[in-house]
């Protein structure tokens, strides 16, 4: 029983160790952030307690990449809109007191939803309002103390946000499409393997990773949001906004793609279970659909980075493959198919339409057009 115990909190502790080693970078950041907002305060404002300047530095950090700037601008507002109320409140009713906690918490809610603030924007404004009232009273002072204070942690939340990527912008979004299409590939792979060997365990597993490529989608999502802002912020590399909107029109037709192998992999786990024999070259043509899927995430992520020559000879090869997948496909669609097989020929042709639509190959026009002629036998 101990040694049992023992070895899950050995377990526990090296998950433990494994999060940490991965999400390093966020932690040193948020702590230097927020370190570096007290000392300007401190120092350079001369606030003897800038408790808003180190708490909007986290407050800004903990959001979203891509969200930054506009959390940041909203933590500032919201500041500002609580020590305003507070203000008011305490003058009118004295300091810490259960009405002044109820006026102050009523009035500045409602004030920030009817102008149709954020959830962040409300309870950053709540937050400060009841500080004030609670724990340190307004002062008589005409400089806005804490207002600053707020200016301060935001600003250096954003500063730092992009010193990370300072130098190279677009090297998370590149790193997040070549991840996504090697996972969306790893999931035809798993499927390809489970129909060679008529496994229904095989593809039920991989029907069950198809259901996480969604998340991939999302994250590629947040990727370009904050390339964007990255991006932005950085005045000599604003050119590379140009490559960045060329590849949000691409990320639609990931997502239906993600989407047709997921219906592809459903498809497979009931062939699998089905007492009709899989089509011996079925898991061929899936296999080389994967093939395509990973050329379109190289095409990409070399477009991003400038490699143009690069990026055409990827685009090139998932030419040959999605076609040459749709081809292998279409020549097992006889008069009389299953249903499951029929999914499977269709989605392996939806699939390479949004492949080909992605990299941008064609248009969409001749996109459908080549692949129809490859259903209907070689291309000529």
């Amino acid at each position: 029983m101990e040694a049992g115990t023992g070895g899950r909190t050995a377990a526990a502790v090296r998950e433990a160790a494994g999060r940490l080693r991965r999400g390093w970078v966020p932690v040193v950041e948020a702590t230097l952030a927020a370190t570096v907002a007290w000392i300007l305060a401190t120092r350079i404002v001369g606030h003897p307690q800038p408790f808003f300047a180190p708490a909007a530095a986290l407050i800004v950090l903990g959001q979203a990449r891509g969200q930054r700037i506009r959390r940041a601008v909203e933590v500032v507002l919201g500041v500002a809109a609580g020590v305003l109320v507070a203000d008011l409140v305490v003058q009118a009713l004295g300091p810490r007191t259960t009405w002044t906690v109820l006026t102050v918490i009523l009035l500045t809610v409602a004030l920030a939803v009817a102008v149709g603030a954020s959830s962040v924007t409300v309870v950053q404004a709540a937050v400060s309002a009841l500080y004030l009232v609670v724990v340190s009273p307004p002062t008589e002072s005409l400089v806005p103390f804490r207002f600053v204070d707020a200016l301060i942690g935001g600003a250096v939340a954003v500063v730092a946000s992009q010193l990370v990527d300072a130098r190279r912008p677009l090297a998370p979004l590149v790193a997040e499409f070549r991840h996504t299409f090697a996972e969306l590939a790893g999931v035809l792979d798993d499927v390809a393997t489970a129909l060679d060997h008529a496994d229904d365990d095989a593809a039920l597993a991989a029907l069950e990773r198809a259901r996480h490529a969604d998340a991939g989608v999302e994250r590629l999502r947040g990727a370009v949001q904050a390339a964007g802002e990255a991006l932005r912020l950085n005045v000599r590399r604003r050119r590379h906004l140009g490559r960045l909107r060329s590849v949000e029109g691409s990320i639609r037709q990931i997502d239906y793609a993600v989407r047709n192998v997921r219906v592809l992999a459903r498809a497979a786990v009931t062939l699998t279970r089905s007492p009709v024999p899989v089509p011996a070259d079925l898991g061929a043509a899936v296999r080389t659909l994967g093939e395509a899927v990973r050329s379109a995430g190289d095409a990409l992520a070399a477009d991003l980075t400038g490699q143009e020559q690069v990026a055409d000879s990827h685009a090139a090869r998932v030419d040959v493959a999605a076609l040459e997948a749709v081809r292998s496909a279409g020549r097992l669609f006889t008069a009389g198919p299953t249903l499951p097989l029929a999914m499977i020929i269709g989605q392996v042709r939806a699939t390479a339409i949004d492949l080909l639509r992605g990299v941008g190959v064609d248009d969409d026009a001749t996109v459908l057009s080549r692949v129809d002629a490859a259903v209907g036998g070689p291309e000529r």
